[in-house]
């Protein structure tokens, strides 16, 4: 946080020369405490959401700093600044760089999804201008988000490898890739970009949002723009502060991911117990995935074995947000058809006793 910058926090000691000129002001004129420049009068929207966003950046450092804040203090800020978002959202308008129509709307505001951790802010004007503005709607890539994204991406793999690292300290580096592919993954981040409601802030093409994988694509980056953006803004705790943030937001995925000794293993176990020399094991798509809303997509994987006397055997059937959480589901489907897998396996130790 720019300490340069006075905080609505900040108040003047009672006995300085400030806070006396204050109270010979208030005794003159009791009217006039609070004083705004005529840009602000003619934009009080703009006015009351500069204090608000304001006092969440203070609370975010005071939080940053480790000082214990009730979370009903962030949770009053945001629900005001989610009201002055919604009261200005009847001002939406198309805007141009480069003589093309843009799809944007207006506020400055961040919605805050239900159960969702509070993002940190951007103190920096410029920087959080250009998070949610479209390489293709100006030519200044100085003022989009077109480098911003590669390096919001490059934080954002280090810090879901890391924290997978921790949390999981016995899997293979298989596996750290796999898990982490479904946290930083365009999908996952467009989730979040929605529901933090950044892309009803962005200047895009106009057509962009009738395009579902683009639009994801674009509101993904959009999500690794914005964590650039803050790592930047705050040069001492950026870092920390994303850290955490992100961490608060993948752990609900993490959780549901379960024993990586079993569930996660689940094709690695089916493979020790019937394959051998010639022997195949095909994962393949089923069927087409399905889109859905807010741009996730759902894989449907089939595991099928070819050997052992069968030929392109159905063992299971799974699905997922991604190929591979799919093709493990479809290998826990086989795992538990207890007779058929049996079978393979007896008819497998026979043949390795001819040899």
């Amino acid at each position: 946080m720019d300490r340069k910058r006075k905080s609505v926090f900040s108040v003047p000691g009672v006995n300085s020369k400030e806070a006396r000129l204050n109270r010979g002001k208030s005794n003159a004129s009791s009217s006039s405490t609070v004083t705004f420049s005529d840009e602000a009068i003619s934009c009080p929207f703009d006015a009351v959401s500069d204090s608000i966003n304001d006092a969440l950046r203070h609370l975010h450092y005071l939080r940053s700093r480790d000082v214990e804040l009730h979370p009903d203090i962030l949770m009053a800020a945001s629900a005001i600044d989610k009201a002055l978002h919604r009261a200005k959202h009847h001002t939406s308008a198309s805007t141009t760089c480069n003589g093309e129509t843009t799809n944007k709307h207006a506020g400055a505001t961040i919605n805050l999804h239900k159960a969702m951790p509070v993002p940190p802010p951007i103190p920096d004007d410029a920087l959080r201008k250009a998070v949610f503005t479209h390489p293709g709607v100006c030519n200044n890539v100085e003022t989009t988000y077109d480098r911003l994204e590669v390096l919001g991406d490059a934080y954002i793999e280090l810090i879901a490898t890391k924290l997978i690292w921790e949390k999981f300290s016995n899997i293979p580096s298989g596996r750290i890739s796999q898990i982490r592919e479904l946290l930083v993954k365009n999908e996952t981040l467009a989730e979040y970009a929605t529901k933090y409601g950044f892309h009803d802030r962005a200047a895009v093409p106009q057509d962009y949002p009738k395009q579902p994988k683009r639009w994801t694509k674009t509101k993904g980056d959009i999500f690794e723009a914005y964590v650039a953006a803050v790592i930047i803004s705050n040069p001492t705790d950026g870092y920390k502060m994303v850290e955490d943030w992100l961490t608060r937001l993948w752990l609900p995925k993490l959780s549901g991911i379960g024993n990586e000794n079993s569930a996660l293993n689940a094709k690695e176990i089916l493979a020790r117990k019937i394959m051998g020399k010639g022997i195949k094991l095909n994962y393949i798509d089923e069927r087409q995935p399905i889109q859905r809303v807010g741009g996730t997509q759902i894989f449907f994987i089939g595991v099928y074995l070819t050997g052992w006397g069968w030929d392109n055997k159905h063992l299971g059937s799974g699905q997922g947000p991604n190929k591979v959480i799919a093709g493990n589901e479809a290998a826990k489907k086989a795992l538990l058809k207890k007779e058929l897998i049996e079978e393979i396996i007896q008819v497998k130790e026979n043949e390795i006793r001819k040899v």
